[in-house]
């Protein structure tokens, strides 16, 4: 086989058999002294199948892709991944998985290629292979032209976009993503998950990412919401929303108090009542909504109706909301820090 032909061809990433689990999880459990940070977790991640682990921080998941990864040892319960225990078995463990951390574990003494170059030899890819798998990864995340620059001269966004191609070259069975746009700007955030949906598609490969970014976890075929170490709900996107009880109303009126009672006797919700006015959810609002106007005997100054969202999931659940924002900046300012050398 000449090295344009080598060059040309799709890897074969190894895959379970179509259908079975790539990961799989029992009654997963880590504890720290007398706290328990994973509680009896239980997961599935199959080929071709982007999971999620939705919550904030503190909830448990970044701990849970720690064991699943061999690098935290389970206080009790059992995982298997491509057919092998974490615990018994971790070297073949770390053959099979691809990993992004949420903060950056790359050389940025080195350039983009050399990077590439080095993983391919720790994790001992056959040496006439390398050169046509670093080329293959480096086209698909769009750094060609960047490989022989050093990653201290990358962005942030081509810094995770190189992590995603060397997470690929030793082609693992499925790919952990923990937080992996943090400190990342929208428009970056979504070209990654343009990348990581390709290679779902492309691969076949199983993926397992952590977030607390709402719309980040609308990428995911499957969700698992974790709280306090605990799944509280499992399931696709639509599905959770689902379950909600209609779409949300929000109405500002001239008298919310008189309004509040009226719509609490003769509609049979609950509405909360807030300084910006009234929220309630309402089945099939879009339907109702013009004969619940005509009949409120109040005047309306302000009106919104949605549907429901995975923050409205959580906050039904939990009673809070995952603060996006204030921990988005949080995490932005430490990575900040860190590429500075403040942190470490």
């Amino acid at each position: 086989m000449d090295k344009q032909e080598s060059r040309s061809q799709k890897p074969t990433f190894d895959k379970p058999i179509l259908g079975e689990p790539i990961l799989k999880t029992d009654k997963l459990c880590k504890s720290f002294g007398a706290l328990t940070a994973v509680k009896n977790v239980n997961l599935e991640v199959r080929p071709g199948q982007i999971v999620g682990l939705l919550g904030p921080n503190g909830a448990g998941k970044s701990t849970t892709i720690k064991m699943l990864s061999t690098l935290l040892k389970p206080t009790s319960g059992s995982a298997r991944l491509a057919g092998y225990d974490i615990v018994k078995n971790p070297f073949q463990i770390r053959q099979h998985i691809g990993i992004i951390f949420q903060d950056s574990t790359l050389d940025n003494r080195l350039t983009g290629r050399e990077n590439l170059e080095f993983h391919c030899m720790i994790y001992k890819v056959p040496r006439p292979e390398r050169q046509p798998r670093i080329e293959e990864m480096l086209v698909m995340v769009d750094l060609t032209e960047a490989a022989d620059r050093p990653v201290k001269t990358y962005s942030g966004g081509m810094r995770r976009r190189l992590e995603i191609a060397r997470g690929l070259l030793h082609h693992p069975s499925i790919l952990f993503l923990d937080e992996p746009t943090v400190g990342l700007d929208p428009q970056t955030r979504a070209t990654i998950w343009t990348y990581v949906e390709r290679l779902v598609q492309e691969y076949g490969m199983g993926v397992l990412m952590t977030t607390h970014y709402m719309e980040e976890a609308e990428h995911c075929q499957n969700i698992a919401i974790m709280d306090q170490g605990t799944i509280i709900a499992e399931g696709s996107p639509a599905g959770l929303k689902s379950e909600m009880d209609g779409d949300r109303i929000h109405l500002l009126t001239e008298n919310d108090a008189k309004a509040k009672t009226w719509l609490e006797e003769n509609w049979d919700v609950t509405v909360s009542q807030g300084k910006e006015g009234l929220d309630f959810t309402l089945p099939q609002g879009e339907t109702h909504l013009a004969q619940l106007l005509a009949s409120l005997p109040v005047a309306v100054h302000r009106l919104s109706v949605r549907q429901p969202t995975l923050e409205d999931v959580f906050l039904k659940l939990t009673g809070r909301r995952i603060r996006n924002e204030e921990s988005g900046t949080h995490e932005r300012l430490k990575f900040s820090a860190r590429r500075k050398g403040r942190l470490k």
